[in-house]
């Protein structure tokens, strides 16, 4: 039975960027455990079949985790504790308040980025290059792995996925491959940096490695995406892509707002090791200043509504609308955040109950930590690489800081391994729908494991004084 849970547990998610000195109760051979462990598995099923279902990821998770922590207060009232519960509840949700103000900070940036044409220009440039369909490959590549430490590997995905769209029009042999080959890229290019992806951006803030350690997975990530596309790239089709001609202008201050995300990005990590302030403290004052930069784009628009790229009408008027920073705030994405709350509070709930420190001993202690660091990433390329993760947080290992960085290079890029282990796979099979699928990616599995495989190679031998 405990290699059943064990099996199950490897896939669930959970933070914990801070100690609880509770004592806990260990209830994982109890009926309360075992209809918490039953109710995280149905919701995280309806998450799995989120495409397939149109039910948002959020809505099951946020139910299951109402109701897993109504069995925990309900379990600990009947041993006489009535405190212990809502102790442990608000620990797990102060970690969830670091991680949303982080993100949503990050997403207010990118989308106003986007409003202001920032993306568009890039996807133009590249498309009315004039370049052949091999050189789109190597550049939408490149640009991905680039892109995405600073912008994530979602977001950089889908701004490459576009190009390859528009360039290869009709040649459904060099979307396939170049989607596949951004997805590598952009999940390779987001491990060796805080802001590249969700998985990173909780190892930095847990403490485990330092912002300028990440840089130590470089080589690794560049390796993880070179030999994969390589070998893709002698299966290109050899052609010309039709001419196209894109004329897309910045908006005003789109500029400004790109010096004004590095410069929040800078200070972010500079009071994190310099005064030990939480991350999102840092792009937090940076969403501030953004609002208040904001501020003057709305007024310069108003007094000259020519600066305003496109119009919409209001009720009264077909005046047009200025710049509101509030709409880049509405655009984040709210589902993936609420999913987010649930899917810690969930999983809080069952290491609360015991199943983590049963699996973290199973795992780890069974089988060492370059083993059980292998395997995270092959399990992050069937229930996604966050969730991965969020586990090996919450069991928290006693590893070095090479073992670390190993967990984080594999969960982040492992997810590349199928089109639907990460996010930017299963955004690019919605945006290429028809081209990018989950039988063109599984084509190339065994290209993309011996980068996966290669990079751990490379990792181990050039950082081996770490381990």
């Amino acid at each position: 039975m405990k290699y059943i849970i064990f099996l199950i547990l490897c896939c669930l998610p959970t933070l914990a960027l801070a100690s609880s000195d509770a004592t806990l109760l260990d209830l994982t051979a109890t009926a309360y455990g075992y209809t918490a462990l039953v109710l995280f598995v149905l919701a995280y099923i309806f998450v799995i079949f989120e495409e397939m279902l149109h039910l948002r990821k959020s809505k099951p998770v946020l139910t299951a985790a109402g109701l897993i922590w109504i069995i925990i207060a309900y379990a600990y009232a009947q041993h006489g504790d009535s405190h212990t519960a809502a102790s442990e509840v608000r620990h797990h949700l102060l970690d969830f308040s670091e991680l949303m103000l982080f993100l949503l900070s990050a997403m207010t940036f990118i989308n106003t980025m986007e409003e202001r044409n920032i993306f568009s220009l890039l996807r133009a440039r590249l498309v009315s290059s004039g370049l052949s369909l091999r050189a789109i490959f190597w550049i939408t590549g490149l640009l991905a792995f680039c892109i995405s430490p600073i912008a994530d590997n979602l977001t950089t995905a889908l701004i490459m996925g576009a190009v390859v769209i528009a360039v290869g029009a009709g040649n459904a042999a060099f979307i396939a491959i170049s989607c596949i080959n951004i997805v590598i890229a952009a999940n390779a290019g987001g491990t060796f940096s805080p802001f590249g992806d969700i998985t990173t951006l909780m190892v930095w803030q847990s403490g485990h490695i330092q912002f300028s350690e990440f840089f130590d997975l470089f080589l690794p990530s560049v390796v993880n995406w070179l030999l994969p596309a390589a070998i893709m790239s002698m299966a290109l089709p050899k052609a010309m892509p039709a001419p196209m001609i894109e004329e897309i202008q910045v908006k005003t201050g789109g500029y400004f707002v790109v010096g004004l995300f590095l410069f929040t990005i800078i200070m972010t990590v500079t009071i994190h090791n310099t005064v030990h302030l939480p991350p999102f403290l840092g792009m937090m004052t940076g969403l501030g200043l953004l609002k208040l930069y904001g501020y003057r784009i709305k007024m310069a628009e108003r007094r000259q509504p020519q600066l305003v790229a496109e119009t919409v009408a209001d009720e009264d008027n077909n005046n047009p609308e200025a710049f509101d920073i509030f709409k880049s705030v509405q655009r984040a994405e709210w589902d993936t955040l609420m999913f987010f709350y649930g899917v810690i509070l969930c999983v809080g709930g069952l290491g609360t109950l015991g199943y983590l420190t049963l699996t973290s001993e199973l795992m780890y202690n069974d089988l060492g930590a370059t083993i059980a660091n292998t395997l995270v990433g092959v399990m992050s390329a069937v229930v996604d690489n966050i969730p991965v993760m969020f586990a090996v947080l919450n069991m928290n290992p006693d590893m070095s800081s090479g073992q670390w960085l190993l967990v984080t290079l594999t969960a982040g890029v492992g997810g590349s391994l199928l089109s639907v282990g990460s996010a930017a796979g299963v955004a690019l099979m919605g945006q290429a729908r028809g081209y990018y699928t989950f039988m063109s990616h599984l084509k190339w599995s065994w290209a993309i494991a011996l980068g996966y495989l290669a990079s751990i190679g490379t990792h181990l031998w050039i950082n081996s004084e770490l381990m």
